[in-house]
């Protein structure tokens, strides 16, 4: 009866120890993330707003120290306005302000726009390409690194996903 219950012990540790094996060597997680900023298609689009906002805060800084200039200058003609000339010209002014700021959160939002679509694209794309690596490596769940704790870096495909999707995806496009 004592050697029946240590062989039954045994059977159910090494079950319970192959089954955890099979289910965890069949969950692998990438870094999307890290696909969207290091891939060639992501680093081009990366870079191409980076360069859209670098060049719309440009113009803005310009265009808001041109509405500097013109207030000081109708501050220092105060005196010398009569009190309709100067409301009149103040209101103006506030009006460029308001523009200015209306400009600049359309121009934020348009390249937020962009860039969530940039991420979509390259996840459409990146879908297909994570279905046929599953399957040709018997893998049945791909997880981001994001939602995850904790896990062993065997278990990690974002290198081998990012060279795939180099070859496969040279640029995306964001107009």
């Amino acid at each position: 009866m004592k050697n029946i219950s240590k062989i039954l012990l045994f059977a159910i540790i090494l079950f319970t120890y192959s089954v955890s094996n099979t289910f965890a060597s069949d969950i692998y997680f990438i870094d999307f993330a890290k696909v969207m900023n290091e891939s060639k298609a992501g680093k081009k689009a990366q870079d191409y707003l980076k360069s859209s906002l670098k060049s719309s805060n440009k113009k803005f800084k310009e265009t808001a120290k041109k509405i500097k200039d013109e207030e000081n200058k109708i501050i220092s003609q105060k005196n010398v306005l009569s009190k309709e000339e100067y409301k009149k010209k103040a209101d103006e002014l506030r009006k460029k302000v308001f523009n200015l700021n209306k400009e600049r959160e359309t121009s934020l939002k348009n390249i937020a726009s962009k860039r969530k679509k940039a991420k979509d694209e390259l996840f459409k794309k990146l879908n297909p390409i994570l279905s046929k690596y599953m399957e040709e490596n018997k893998i049945s769940v791909i997880l981001d690194k994001k939602n995850i704790l904790m896990g062993n870096k065997n278990f990690e495909l974002t290198t081998q996903i990012i060279e795939i999707l180099n070859k496969e995806l040279k640029s995306i496009s964001l107009n």
